[in-house]
Order: structure tokens, then C-alpha cells, then sequence
């Protein structure tokens, strides 16, 4: 497939290849186009999609980009597709979050069809808080309206006499595929999930349903594989509920995986809008209305590649954090900063592996990096990690045959957030409080003063007013995680206690802990910098 410049597309390449490729497929034997299909059902339908499908986009009336144009796909969205597949053969359900105008009902329905297409007796299910958003003559910004026209624009060998003006095969939220027995069906509000079962149902824009428990109960009984797709309205929806306990797998898909949009783009968009809109349904900041949210998503959206922008080398301290989970729902986390950039964050389950791999990894992490130590959080879970690393540098300090170290030693620190605040009788900034009267405990104080803090400094350096340049922080724009990390970090929430302390709170009650973010907040910590003078030094002195 010839390689696609997203933003400014030329299509006559790719329509005189599949115009080639189409007569290839028509001269196949039925036995050979038998295994061209076997082929894209196993596991290659974004392939089937850059290859054959259609899509539709009004928007691009009275531009150079056609209206209508080949569905060729970008690595996010093959990274979608794959992940809704596995998900089904899995029968699993699983959650989406995303970007308004990202374009996953197209990648649904496409995927959906494809599926029909090329296999037999497929029942795929769609639905949405309203009927019209389900399906709605004429209207393109119906589910149904995109399924019926990346059916109708398919290669004939494929689609068979599948026409989008026969009552046997499309009516009102319905979709027949005569050929395969396969078929979509649509429902809406209340009725979403009755009716017969289906291999996958999609729920769209999930955060808007009225009555989920509902459709929860009636799902249940008729779906292996529910997949809720949906931006964000806040926290009081079911949606966000289920996205923060942590019982299914999340895929976040943000703008910034769009190669189509860029920094222009996200500006013009973003000064057109409230900021809270632009938090919530473009960022994906659920907390965005919250009140007490620590760090406002509009900072955390600021310090991407700040350091970039202000013409700053960042020099200083590398520091690296280890968050702890179990092996259960939360994932351990690490961090890694040089000074004033968060140069990395990643994350990994801790099912199937224990605290002893989670610390060795963590170590192998400050290896790649050329690292000597990381803090790790000591209440909880991780207190453990201490006796581990002991045990994994006594197996790096050993001697080889050749006298010399099979490795060198990394050291650990703890952080106890449950600890009473460092530096007891300093000043809070902005206040006239010393930090034992305005912090519960160590963890509010790193939120507050290591992190809040820089971000407030971030954002007014953003808007071009004065700023300390050693107290911001930047985050790097490369990292895999970062709309993740972009997320979580306006996750929590802060409330005064009965003494008058801040205290910081996971939100909403009971849900997955911000793992890259407590990592994050770890790296930043205030802390005690010790001073260490070498013996030749010494003796110079």
C-alpha cells in the first residue's frame, strides 16, 4: 500500500492499485477467494479495511479531499481494531475512551461488516441513548448510515448482491447480509441489548446512557463481548464508573493519535471552545468539572513539551520512581525525570508475576537508563521491596570467573506517603501556613508541592508570564503512555480533614489508583538531598 500523507492525501496511487487488485480478485477460482477471506477473518481485518473500504466524511465538501475516499488506516486505529478482535475471540468485554470526532463508529461499523462479509452467521449489535443517532435516513452522523455506505462500496466479489437499495438486505437499524447469514441489528435507550444474542454488541457513546442498569441486565444475557465506546461527561455517568474500577480493559484514544490533527489544530479547536468542553470531550478528562481537582487538565495539556517550547535544556537530578500494585486490578508504574522533564513512564501488570519480578524489572529499567537508584512507595504492598533488592544486588555484586562484578548494585529509597510532612516548619507558597499545619501527610505534600505547584508554574510560562524556570515541569510529547498519564494526573482530588489539612483522595471512591501519576508525583517528591563529598576531596579541603 503506498505510503499516505494524512494531512494533505493523494489518492490516485491507491485507486489505481485496488483497481488492479480488484481484477486479480475477479480472475481468483472460488477456491483461491476462499482463502483470500479465510485469510482476513484470521486476525487481518485492518488490512481488509486499508484494502477495500470506503469512508465518508461531509466535512470535506468544497475541500481538496474528497468527500468520499479510501478507508486506509492509521496505526492507531489498527491498534483499535486488533484490540476489539482479541476482545471477541476472547469473549471479553472491554471499554473504549476517546476524543470526540476520532471516528470509532466508523472503525466499528467497518470492522462489523467486514466481519459479516467474510464470515457466516454473524450477529453484531449497536446501540446509543437515541434512535437517531442509532439510525437516521440520510444522516451521516448515524451508526447505520455508515455501515450501509462502507457495505455498498465494497468489490462486488465481496459484498455479493448485497445492495443498499434492497429491503432484503438493509432496513431501519438492520443490516442483512443474504450471502454469509450474518446481520447487524440497532437498538436504542432502554431497548439496547433485547432481542436475540449477538457476538459483539457495541454501545456508543456509553457516558450518555439514561438507564444502564438496564441494559446492563439485558446485555449480560445476550453478549459474550459488550464494548462500550464513548468521550467523557464527567464522573456521575456509569460510564466513568466502569472505566475507573478497574474490571476491564481500557483503550484510550486521544487526538493526539489522529496524524490528521497537530498542535495547530488542537489550539484553533481549543479557542473555539469552553475550557471545560475542551478537557472533558477532547482531553478526556473526566475530572475537568470536578471540584478539588488538584491538577487542572488545562496544566497537565501545558507542560507537554514546555521545555521545547521555552528553549530549555533540562538539566539536574535524574530520579526514578517504582509504584507498587498487587496481583490484582492496578498495574505497577515507574518514572523516570531528569530534572525538570518527565522523560518516561510506563506501566505493567502485576497478575501472574510477584513483588520480587516487579523490583528485579524496575532494576532493568534503571539499567537501560543508566540509573543508580529509585524511590519505590513503602506502605502497602511495597514494603517488601527493600528485602527484594537486597536479594537481586547480592546476585549483581557477585564475583565471575573473572573476579570482576556480574553487575553493580541499584539502590532503593522509600516513600511513605502516610509519613508526616518533610521540612515541618517551612512555609506553604501562597499561604501563611508552615507545611505540618497545611498537609496531612507526605503524600498531600508531593501532590501539592511537587507537583501542583509545577504545573500552575507550567501553565503561566505557557501563557507567556513570569514563571520559575527551575519549579515548572515538562512532559515529553514521545512518550507511549501519555494519553494515559495525561488522564491521571487530573484524577485526583484534595478535601480538608477536621484539622484543617489537605488530605488527597483517589476519584471517584474505590476505583483503580493513578498509577503513572502516583509514580510520577513519587519522582517529583520533595525531598532531603544528601550531601556526599569524596575522600579525595576531602583530603584537598
Amino acid at each position: 500500500m503506498p505510503k499516505l500523507d494524512y494531512k494533505h492525501p493523494d489518492y490516485v496511487s491507491i485507486y489505481r492499485q485496488r483497481a488492479d487488485a480488484i481484477k486479480r480478485l475477479n480472475a481468483l477460482s472460488t477456491r483461491e477467494f476462499a482463502s483470500i477471506k479465510a485469510y482476513y477473518l484470521d486476525g487481518h481485518i485492518p488490512d481488509f479495511i486499508s484494502d477495500w473500504g470506503m469512508t465518508v466524511n461531509p466535512k470535506n465538501a468544497g475541500t481538496s479531499i474528497p468527500v468520499i475516499m479510501p478507508f486506509i488506516l492509521f496505526p492507531r486505529q489498527r491498534e483499535w481494531l486488533d484490540f476489539i478482535h482479541r476482545k471477541w475471540k476472547a469473549k471479553e468485554d472491554g471499554l473504549t475512551e476517546k476524543s470526540r470526532d476520532i471516528g470509532i463508529s466508523w472503525l466499528a461499523m467497518g470492522y462489523s461488516v467486514s466481519l459479516c462479509v467474510l464470515g457466516k452467521n454473524v450477529a453484531i449489535g449497536f446501540g446509543s441513548a437515541k434512535e437517531e443517532n442509532v439510525d437516521a435516513s440520510g444522516d451521516p452522523d448515524s451508526l447505520f448510515y455508515k455501515g450501509r455506505m462502507f457495505a455498498q462500496n465494497l468489490p462486488r466479489r465481496f459484498k455479493g448482491d448485497w445492495d443498499i437499495g434492497n429491503k432484503n438486505c438493509t432496513s431501519h437499524m438492520r443490516l442483512l447480509f443474504p450471502a454469509t447469514g450474518s446481520t447487524i441489528i440497532g437498538k436504542s435507550g432502554d431497548n439496547i441489548g433485547r432481542g436475540g444474542r449477538t457476538a459483539i454488541f457495541f454501545v456508543d457513546e456509553s457516558a450518555h446512557i439514561e438507564h444502564p442498569k438496564l441494559i446492563d441486565a439485558s446485555l449480560s444475557a445476550n453478549t459474550d463481548c459488550r464494548q462500550d465506546m464513548s468521550s467523557v461527561i464527567g464522573m456521575a455517568n456509569a460510564f466513568a464508573e466502569k472505566r475507573h474500577e478497574g474490571k476491564l480493559e481500557v483503550f484510550t484514544f486521544s487526538w493526539r493519535d489522529d496524524p490528521r490533527r497537530d498542535q495547530e489544530w488542537a489550539d484553533k479547536k481549543r479557542a473555539s471552545l469552553d475550557p471545560v468542553i475542551w478537557s472533558s470531550e477532547y482531553e478526556i478528562s473526566y475530572t475537568s468539572s470536578v471540584e478539588g481537582v488538584i491538577i487542572r487538565n488545562e496544566w497537565v495539556v501545558a507542560a507537554i513539551n514546555l521545555h521545547k517550547k521555552l528553549g530549555i535544556d533540562p538539566t539536574g537530578a535524574d530520579v526514578a520512581a517504582l509504584d507498587i500494585a498487587d496481583e490484582g486490578r492496578d498495574k505497577n508504574a515507574w518514572a523516570h525525570r531528569k530534572g525538570i522533564l518527565l522523560k518516561h513512564v510506563e506501566q505493567w501488570s502485576g497478575v501472574g508475576s510477584d513483588l520480587y519480578q516487579s523490583t528485579a524489572r524496575a532494576m532493568l529499567l534503571c539499567d537501560e537508563r543508566k540509573l543508580t537508584s529509585f524511590d519505590y512507595d513503602a506502605d502497602g504492598m511495597g514494603a517488601g521491596v527493600r528485602g527484594d533488592a537486597k536479594a537481586l544486588n547480592d546476585k549483581r555484586t557477585e564475583r565471575g570467573p573473572d573476579g570482576r562484578p556480574k553487575g553493580r548494585p541499584v539502590n532503593v529509597h522509600a516513600f511513605r506517603g502516610s509519613e508526616s510532612p518533610l521540612f515541618p516548619e517551612r512555609i506553604v507558597r501562597g499561604t501563611d501556613r508552615k507545611n505540618e499545619d497545611f498537609f496531612a501527610n507526605r503524600k498531600a505534600q508531593a501532590w501539592w508541592s511537587g507537583l501542583r505547584f509545577r504545573f500552575q508554574e507550567s501553565f503561566k510560562a505557557s501563557q507567556g508570564l513570569p514563571y520559575e524556570a527551575d519549579s515548572i515541569i515538562s512532559i515529553d510529547g514521545d512518550m507511549a503512555e501519555l494519553p494515559r498519564l495525561i488522564i491521571e494526573l487530573s484524577q485526583p482530588v484534595y478535601t480538608i480533614n477536621n484539622a484543617g489539612k489537605i488530605l488527597v483522595e483517589k476519584q471517584p471512591d474505590g476505583t483503580m489508583s493513578p498509577n503513572l501519576a502516583d509514580a510520577t508525583m513519587m519522582a517529583f517528591a520533595p525531598r532531603k538531598a544528601k550531601f556526599f563529598i569524596s575522600d579525595d576531596l576531602l583530603g584537598k579541603i
